[in-house]
Formats: C-alpha cells, structure tokens, sequence
C-alpha cells in the first residue's frame, strides 16, 4: 500500500498548521466560537469570538490549496460560517448557508473542507445564521497567486500584505436585533463604523494598526463585512492603486478614495512615499440620512515624527460619484489569472444567452410584519435544507421547484407568498440575471458557487434595449454587485457549477427576512466528475436523521 508522507507546520497563535503532501497542500485550522465582551464603540457588548479574537483570525492560502477549519460551537444557538467568494467547485455542501448545510449545533463541531480550486483574490469569512454577524465572528480570506503564476503588478514583501475590514456597527447585541426584526420593525440606522473592530479617535492618540517603512509598497486588502452599509475608504495623504477585486485583477486605476458596499473586498497598492509621520485610514458612511459615521485608523511611518493631521479627508457626496467609479473597475485582460491563461480568454461577450432572470425586490407587510421579497416571493428556510431534500429523494416532501417567477409580476408588488424559493436552472446554461431595485436604498447582491460579469449599472428600469449599454469586452469578474436607488445592474454567467447555490441580498436584515433564492444547478448524471458526495461527517437535521444514506455518486 503506498503511503503518503506529510510534514507539519504548526502556528500557535492562530490554531493553524499545513501539511504538505503528494498533492495540493493542506491547511488545517481549529476554531473555536465563543462570546466574549469589548466595547468598540464605547459601550461593553456581547461578540461573537473566534479563538479568542475580534475580528477572526485571517486565512492565508494559495491557489487549489485544501482548507480544513474545525469549528466548535460553544455558543448557546446553532452556527454556521460562509466563505464569501469561495466558489466550492461540485462543492456546495460546505457553502455554509441553510440550504446546503445543517446549522452546527451548540456544545458540537464541524470540520469545513474545501478547496480553493483555480481561485485568487481577496475574500472573507462571516456567520451566515441568525444575524450572528452583527456580533462578529468575520475575517479575511486570502488566497495568493501560486509563484509560477506571473502576477501584473511587483509583489510586496509577505509581511507588508495588510487585511482592512470596514463595518457598520451597533452597540445592541445581535439577540437584541434579531427580536426587532421578528417583531417587524427594519434594524434603522447603526451606532458607528469599525476599522478592524476598533472605532479610533482623531486626537493622534492609539497605537497604529499598522507600520510602514518609508519607500515600500504595501497592499492593503479592504472587505466589507458589514450589515447594511456602504462604506467610502480612504488613506490621509495617500493614493491607493487598485490592482484586484474579488478574484479578478483589473486595470490599475489611481483612487483617492473607494466606496466599499456591503459584501465586496478590494485589493490596492499604497506607496509609503510622503512625510515620515503618521496618518489616518478613514471609513465612513454613505448613503445615510443625518451626519455620516465615521471610523479612525492610524498608520505609523517607521522613525517618523509628528501625530496625524486633524484635518480628516472628506467623502464623496452621493450615489452618482459612486456609479461613476463603477464604471472606471476594467478587468484586466493581460493579465493571468489562478490558471497560465490570460483573463481575458473567455469571451463572455460572444456567447448566446440562454435564460434571462429578472428580480425585482421589494419591502412589503404580511401579517403587519415586514418582510423582504424577490418577485413577490420572501424566501424561509424549511427544517431540511434543500439541497438534502434533494440528495435524498424527498423533495416533494420539503419544498416546491419554481414557486417564484423569473420575471416579476406587471404591476408593482403588493402581495407576497412566504414559501421556500428554489428555482431549477439547467447545468451549463449561460444567463443574464437583471436585479432592479424600486426602492429608495442602496441594496449589494451576492451569489454563491460562481463569479459573474457585471456588465451594467444603470439607473432607472431595465428593458432589452439596455443592453446596448452592455460592457461586453472587460468588465470585472467578481461575485457581488450593488444596485443604487432606482436603479438595475445586469450580470452574466454561466451555470457550470453543479449544486445549490445562494443569491441573496447582502444586507443582512433582507437576507434573515426573505430576499434571497436558491439555485439548484442539478447534474442527472449524479457523478463524481460533475459532484461530490454529502460528506460522511455533516450533520443531519430535518426529515433526513433517521433516513439511510442514498447510494453515493460514482465516476
């Protein structure tokens, strides 16, 4: 029998070691999910911890790299985590959301596997149950070019390599939230805005977050992993060279600022070339009514002297500025991406659309109680995720398919069916997907399992025509797009990834009440080649604990 040498790495302070063997390199981490009480805005809290800190623990890894993350929850509720961008190729058991997976029980663990498959880029981690994000328990993912893969841009040194996680924030606990929502009031306006948990001052006092020698280049990794809110950041006396977002490197723009919204990271490149001293790193609020909130991070000039300037940059001023730095992302067509091809080799523009998906979302009462919808439809999660309901053959039992129209109803949206909503797409179709919003808010939408194109954002109602405006030669491949007020954004992508796979609004108050969907891109095939197998150790819940397991997928 062969056998397989391994050699372990092990760090102590993050629960982390590699092993690396025959194949692609493995990295284990072992999580552990408690509460715990700080005060990032000044008033003590309950957070959710994991291994002790706030924000969670980065993972560092490289591309086709094996993630292994032991999760225990010791937490007094059911919990699960999302590895937002992750595209979990044939993989959508470990996608951590309600309708792939069973919640890990309290006093429990889970062992998450997945592969970063063909992946670079820049992402991040949050809990995806019962707003538990508002309580923390999020933090960066960072998947690193491998170093055969030419890059487009000279790479800094590994410890000049920063992750930044901007967020709204508010000062009651995520229990406390989630009782307004159930009750069927909106979660209003947040308390504050945190740099990597932490509020800032601007008296020049605080201890850096980070030092910088005077003439290197330094990235930055900046992720949104807030609950409602688009956040504009920026560096005192700094311009930042945007070289990646969400997977995809792009043209090397100049920015003063970015507006970060909800669910998106982006990756840039800040020369440490001005007056050694320190300076601020700013996120503040926008799209807000009242004065914007505002968050401080200092940065430290090594051998510098002197406190940070008084004087604070000042953010743009609305929703048009930020649909205008829209248009300036450009994929990068020279560029590689996680495999030796250029990014451009795929030609989304040339292919035929086969399907088109309109939704519509919307903000209506049932039952005196706010709910959120896609097409008149406020998704709920049945007992039996969905995707068992499939594996084991009882769907019938669990749901319906298609219950939600992929156009919306002529008229404006007033009555809206609460059910589970899962449409069945058809494996390797290629689909525009139009998300408009009628609505006076900013919204950022998600999908999972894939990156898409985001061809176009406009404002006003979308029809055929529009896609004349269509940017068909180099817009960014990623895996969120915002939508402003009044306004449509239009997607392209194609359906090669077999499982099922959650679109969703990434505020999380629309998500827990009802804008989200699933897509079930199923292979009849039932094959390992287009499929894995539920893992042996994933947890059962709902009408599949005591059913004996179906015959498993084979080659």
């Amino acid at each position: 029998m062969a056998t397989t040498v391994l050699v372990f790495l092990l760090c102590l302070t993050t629960g982390a070691f590699t092993a690396v063997r025959g194949e692609d390199p493995y990295l284990y981490y072992t999580w552990n999910i408690t509460y715990g009480t700080i005060a990032p805005l000044g008033v003590p809290q309950q957070v959710i911890l994991i291994n002790g800190q706030f924000p969670g623990p980065t993972i560092n890894s490289t591309t086709n790299n094996n993630v292994i993350v032991n999760v225990f929850n010791n937490i007094d509720e059911p919990f699960l985590l999302t590895w937002s961008g992750i595209q979990h190729r044939k993989n959508s058991w470990q996608d951590g959301v309600l309708g792939t997976m069973c919640p890990i029980v309290p006093g429990t663990n889970y062992t998450y596997h997945f592969q970063v498959k063909d992946q670079i880029g820049t992402y991040m981690y949050y809990p995806s149950t019962d707003l538990h994000r508002a309580a923390g328990g999020f933090g960066g993912l960072n998947v690193h070019s491998r170093s055969v893969i030419p890059i487009p841009y000279t790479l800094p040194l590994e410890n000049d390599d920063f992750y930044v996680l901007i967020n709204d924030w508010y000062t009651k606990s995520h229990s406390e939230l989630r009782k307004l929502l159930d009750s069927g009031r909106t979660l209003a306006r947040p308390q504050g805005v945190l740099i990597n948990g932490q509020s800032g001052k601007t008296d020049g006092k605080g201890k850096p977050l980070f030092t910088l020698k005077p003439g290197r280049t330094y990235k930055f990794r900046i992720c949104n992993p807030g609950l409602r809110t688009s956040l504009n950041f920026r560096i005192q006396g700094h311009n930042m060279k945007l070289v990646e977002m969400e997977g995809s490197h792009v043209v090397q723009n100049v920015y003063e600022s970015l507006d970060v919204h909800v669910g998106q990271c982006y990756s840039v490149l800040v020369k440490a070339d001005q007056e050694p001293k320190d300076y601020y790193m700013v996120a503040s609020s926008r799209f807000l009514k009242g004065e914007p909130l505002m968050a401080t991070g200092l940065i430290s000039y090594e051998g510098g002297k002197g406190p940070a300037s008084p004087e604070i940059p000042k953010a743009p001023v609305g929703w048009a500025w930020s649909l205008n730095q829209f248009r300036t992302f450009r994929w990068n067509l020279t560029a590689s991406a996680a495999r030796p091809n250029p990014q451009g080799s795929y030609h989304y523009g040339e292919i035929n659309i086969t399907q088109t998906y309109k939704f519509v979302s919307s903000a209506n009462k049932v039952d005196g109680k706010l709910r959120y919808a896609i097409n008149g439809v406020s998704h709920v999660n049945p007992s039996t995720p969905p995707k068992f309901a499939e594996y084991y053959g009882i769907t019938d039992e669990v749901f319906k398919y298609d219950v939600m129209s992929i156009t919306p109803p002529s008229e404006k949206i007033t009555k809206v069916i609460v059910d589970a909503n899962i449409r069945n797409v058809t494996f390797h179709d290629f689909v525009e997907i139009i998300f408009e919003n009628h609505e006076n808010t900013i919204q950022s939408w998600k999908v999972d399992g894939y990156s898409f194109f985001a061809v176009a954002v406009e404002h006003g109602t979308w029809t055929p025509e529009k896609r004349k405006n269509y940017n068909l030669q180099d817009a960014v491949s990623r895996h969120t797009v915002q939508v402003f007020p009044k306004s449509w954004a239009a997607i392209m992508l194609t359906f090669d990834n077999a499982g099922m796979w959650n679109i969703r609004s990434e505020l999380t108050e629309r998500t827990y009440l009802g804008q989200q969907l699933y897509m079930s891109v199923y292979s009849p095939r039932r094959s390992l080649k287009e499929e894995y197998n539920l893992p042996d150790n994933s947890p059962l819940c709902g009408d599949v604990v005591d059913m004996p397991k179906p015959e498993p997928y084979n080659l």
